[in-house]
């Protein structure tokens, strides 16, 4: 049987990493030659991330020696990189705004930003005072307090569940339907965003949950599942309902991660997503406002935006996040 530490995780969310920044690109650089890139697909890449999130933290709690060591583990993981945006762009962001030195740091709206961006509450002061035109900073953020609940939801569900409890499966499944229900209703209401929150998103990281807990029957009939997958992913989009999606994108990811060998040791100089996925936002904005994709050419200020956010997430790890790990 294949063994579950041989995977191409690494790439994958480089991958999705790359599709959420393409797409913003193509929105936030407010250039018509661009504008085709705001057809990456930014929502299933955001999705596919919750489903790596399910397989990964079951397996990392399903592991750990205590309910101290997990959460140690998730801690440093997502925590420090995160504070670390926020507080560079609530200083480094000083420069691009249309607000004196003094005017910036004396409104209170770079101390509400500081206060609730810093407990994951980024929807509660999105802004920063004279930067991008009052506009949201990182609108990438509001994935990090939807993962931050996964991270605590994961505990309470083996709780109530047990780690060997044969109707886990089961609850699971019932949580899995739950999260549709909520889901599908926001959507046809036209409140998109409210639907993606927890509840809605829930189904995608209950589908890797589900995934890690069944792993072996997984890698013995991947083949199958995937085409399956393939064809009933194409079945929802057709009637514009999210049904058996969630679970069907849980196995097209979880497919990639265990196929194509050659790509195992894609993380080997580190792992860089997390840098460039935090950092991405911002650093578009900043080429924005500051007129570099309309006053050069655009098609060459993507390239070299691309190369700065890339370049930041290589520091962010080597210069920071690594340390804490």
């Amino acid at each position: 049987m294949q063994n579950i530490t041989k995977n191409n995780f690494d790439f994958i969310r480089v991958l999705l990493a790359f599709i959420v920044f393409v797409g913003h690109l193509g929105a936030l650089s407010f250039s018509k030659e661009l504008a085709v890139l705001e057809n990456s697909p930014v929502e299933i890449a955001v999705f596919s991330f919750f489903v790596v999130s399910g397989f990964l933290i079951a397996r990392s709690y399903d592991r750990s020696s205590s309910l101290k060591s997990y959460a140690k583990k998730r801690f440093n993981r997502i925590v420090p990189a995160y504070l670390l945006v926020v507080f560079l762009c609530a200083i480094l962001l000083s420069l691009v705004s249309t607000l004196s030195f003094s005017e910036y740091f004396g409104n209170t709206q770079v101390y509400k930003y500081l206060f609730w961006n810093s407990l994951f509450l980024n929807f509660k002061a999105p802004w920063l005072p004279g930067v991008f035109g009052n506009q949201a900073v990182n609108g990438a953020l509001w994935t990090m307090k939807v993962e931050m609940c996964f991270y605590i939801a994961v505990p309470l569900m083996f709780l109530l569940f047990g780690k060997n409890n044969k109707y886990r499966t089961t609850s699971l499944i019932v949580l899995y339907f739950l999260s549709l229900i909520y889901l599908n209703y926001f959507e046809m209401a036209g409140k998109i965003s409210m639907s993606k929150q927890l509840p809605g998103s829930l189904c995608y990281f209950i589908g890797g949950m589900l995934i890690y807990f069944h792993f072996d029957q997984f890698i013995k009939h991947k083949n199958i599942l995937f085409i399956i997958a393939i064809i009933t992913v194409w079945i929802d989009l057709f009637f514009k309902i999210k049904l058996f999606s969630p679970i069907m994108i849980s196995i097209i990811v979880l497919y990639i991660a265990y196929s194509f060998k050659f790509l195992n040791n894609f993380g080997k100089y580190g792992d860089f997503t997390y840098g460039i996925y935090i950092f991405h936002f911002p650093i578009i904005r900043t080429f924005q406002t500051t007129g570099l994709f309309a006053d050069y050419n655009p098609y060459l200020m993507s390239f070299v935006c691309m190369f700065v956010v890339i370049g930041v997430g290589i520091a962010s790890w080597h210069l920071y996040e690594k340390k804490f790990l």
